[in-house]
């Protein structure tokens, strides 16, 4: 196969890996998206929605993602749809880490999974990539099984894309299995040798996080477009200099020199989720900061990726508010790849990430200070455990108040503090790690 370059280093090497992902959700097209220039042709294999899917395959998978979009729209209804949340919920429950225990048995889940796999399931796709085999990575735990089932003849990789996982991500015989994972963290190395998964099947390199926000050397560590942003935030979100007045040494220990001004006004991006929940937050943000956003001293940026509904919510409240032309911005793209594209770029640019604890809670690791939003399952409630333990975040207060508690914040040099530790303490380097792994 001819060598390929990577698009950010120019850095050589031969062959390539697949990367497979599943569109249910943002989470997992989300982690895979860094990692695409190490496949053939710069595109990730979505394993339920690629060419020549088997309609009983198609089925199944639709009906999983209709079943996830159905029960995370209806946890708002009061009573029936919080009842059937906490049901779908209990399945894919993350039981306590403490006391350490042997958890490698099996959950109904998983052995639900492992009983569509024998009859058929993924089986097309498998033997598709088998043809040429290169090393197979999944950012689902589903594709990973499936290669592995189908006996893939090549290297079969897995990336964790949560700061805490269940038993469903390790397979049914773990001891026995040659998949191999990438974690985000040392709890979820910690949780899949709880769950029998072997330690030299485990590798911690972090969660990948976009090149393009990071650097264009990773050889040299340099982190040169990631701390030039940086700095340029610190400016906004220490205002009163508090945070500069106490740790201005540490600061310039790890980044340099603060400019003399910023490139940007005060930017605060409220993302919505995959399946459209929580767009009414956003909307309640804006309208407390109208009259800043009037004038000019706040920036509002409201994702709604690659949902239409979202995205005419979003423009209709704006309009009622009179802040149409104003300084507020919508992400929308048609298809997913010009989405994360879009929101990257934004984020360069963005000071504040409010957003629900998904796998967006990795982020932080780009100096961005992270307002939480209300979890939605299990798996959330434990990435925002994991923010507030790291000093990565803080949980939102009453959004139609946005106005006040947030300058307190800024004023206190609470979110500077907190950008500050994501950088230090979050790993940046996540993909960077798992080409050297995967890429010999």
């Amino acid at each position: 196969m001819k060598q390929k370059v990577h698009p950010v280093s120019n850095q050589r090497f031969s062959n390539g890996a697949y990367v497979i992902s599943v569109n249910m959700g943002y989470g997992h097209q989300r982690t895979a998206y860094p990692l695409k220039y190490l496949t053939p042709k710069g595109q990730i294999i979505n394993a339920n929605d690629y060419r020549s899917i088997p309609d009983k395959d198609r089925k199944i998978w639709e009906g999983t993602r209709w079943f996830y979009e159905l029960v995370s729209r209806l946890k708002r209804v009061p009573l029936i749809g919080e009842t059937i949340f906490l049901i779908y919920d209990e399945f894919q429950k993350i039981l306590s880490f403490y006391p350490k225990r042997d958890l490698s048995k099996p959950n109904f889940q998983l052995k639900q999974i492992f009983s569509l796999i024998k009859k058929g399931w993924g089986k097309n796709l498998i033997k598709k990539l088998s043809r040429e085999p290169l090393p197979l990575i999944s950012t689902f735990f589903i594709p990973a099984f499936m290669a592995e089932a189908f006996n893939y003849p090549g290297k079969i990789y897995c990336v964790v894309c949560d700061t805490d996982i269940s038993r469903t991500w390790a397979p049914l015989n773990p001891s026995q299995s040659k998949i191999k994972y990438f974690a985000p963290n040392f709890r979820v190395v910690e949780r899949l040798k709880l769950y029998g998964v072997k330690s030299e099947n485990i590798f911690l390199t972090g969660y990948p996080l976009p090149t393009e926000n990071i650097t264009t050397d990773p050889s040299a560590g340099r982190l040169e477009i990631l701390k030039n942003d940086l700095l340029h935030r610190f400016l906004n979100l220490d205002p009163q200099g508090r945070y500069q007045y106490y740790y201005g040494a540490l600061i310039k220990k790890y980044l340099g020199e603060l400019p003399s001004k910023t490139d940007h006004p005060l930017t605060l991006m409220f993302a919505v989720g995959g399946a459209g929940a929580q767009k009414e937050i956003g909307v309640k943000v804006v309208k407390s900061l109208a009259k800043k956003i009037k004038e000019k001293e706040v920036k509002v940026i409201l994702v709604a990726g690659v949902r239409k509904k979202v995205r005419d919510y979003f423009i209709q409240n704006i309009e009622k508010l009179g802040l149409k032309d104003n300084n507020v911005e919508i992400i929308f793209a048609e298809n997913i790849e010009d989405y994360f594209q879009k929101f990257n770029q934004a984020l360069r640019k963005t000071d504040i990430l409010w957003t629900k604890p998904s796998e967006l809670s990795f982020y932080a690791a780009l100096g961005l200070p992270i307002i939480i939003a209300p979890s939605i399952g299990s798996q959330e409630d434990f990435n925002k455990s994991w923010l507030l333990k790291s000093g990565f975040g803080n949980f939102q207060k009453d959004p139609r108040h946005t106005d006040q508690w947030l300058f307190d914040w800024l004023s206190q040099g609470y979110l500077a503090e907190a950008a500050m530790q994501g950088f230090i303490e979050g790993e940046k380097l996540g993909a960077f790690n798992i080409q050297k792994i995967v890429i010999k």
